[in-house]
């Protein structure tokens, strides 16, 4: 796409449709019931959903920051997008047919979703990872504050990607092991850490930005971006010692 608005334009749209779809999906919860915890619920298509709908509408936005050439930005946003549709997709359809999105190889067809999940995390890992190392290989562009914040939201990031893989390698080596209910269960002690670092990359750059709307100087708003950094990090710090702790 050589326009990068064009792809802009795209990968937000394409995000919004995701966290609708994940809304929706809290609907169907609420007319058809059922439990919300679970390798099979309602739940997953909606965290999923809104989940990386969120994720995709803040890279696409965060990444403008970066001195990233424009195509190559381009490339890689929309290869995100293509990929957070293949994931929620995959998990989607798995609700609705009543079974296990990952670690499940009941079936030939469910191994190939449950591979297509694995495969999209990975590329997951390898674009967002490329956005990271952008970040702070050149200071990011944007207010006071926000080359801190967006270093700090991709870096953050990266701990969520990291627990991400822990918890599908976990579970593969029990599913293949012969251990499939072990293998569902065993992902709970990550569940936190994954989700609380998975959108430092929104909420740290949205606040340097509402600072930047502020009547404060650019030292204060560097100094509370700089809090809230610290802040995210011992949450993120605190649910990674809770899942050493609680994991077997």
């Amino acid at each position: 796409m050589k326009n990068p608005r064009a792809a802009d334009r795209l990968c937000r749209t394409t995000g919004l449709a995701l966290v609708l779809s994940g809304l929706a999906h809290l609907v169907v919860f609420a007319v058809d019931g059922g439990p919300w915890d679970g390798p099979v619920s309602w739940r997953k298509p909606v965290t999923f959903g809104v989940s990386f709908g969120l994720t995709l509408i803040a890279v696409t936005w965060v990444t403008s920051y970066l001195r990233l050439g424009p195509r190559l930005r381009s490339i890689l946003l929309l290869v995100l997008a293509a990929d957070c549709v293949l994931e929620v997709g995959g998990i989607t359809l798995q609700a609705w047919r009543r079974v296990p999105s990952h670690l499940n190889m009941e079936t030939p067809f469910d191994t190939a979703v449950s591979m297509c999940l694995a495969v999209g995390g990975g590329v997951l890992v390898v674009v967002l990872t490329a956005f990271a190392v952008a970040s702070f290989r050149n200071r990011p562009r944007g207010p006071a504050g926000m080359p801190l914040a967006i270093r700090s939201g991709f870096a953050i990031l990266l701990v969520a990607l990291a627990s991400g893989a822990a918890m599908i390698a976990r579970g593969v080596v029990l599913t293949r092991a012969g251990h499939q209910e072990a293998a569902y269960h065993s992902t709970a002690p990550l569940k936190p850490l994954h989700g609380v670092s998975l959108h430092a990359v929104l909420v740290l750059p949205t606040l340097a930005w509402l600072l930047s709307r502020s009547p404060w100087g650019e030292g204060t708003r560097r100094r509370i971006v700089a809090t809230a950094v610290g802040c995210y990090t011992a949450a993120v710090a605190g649910a990674g010692v809770w899942a050493v702790l609680t994991y077997q």
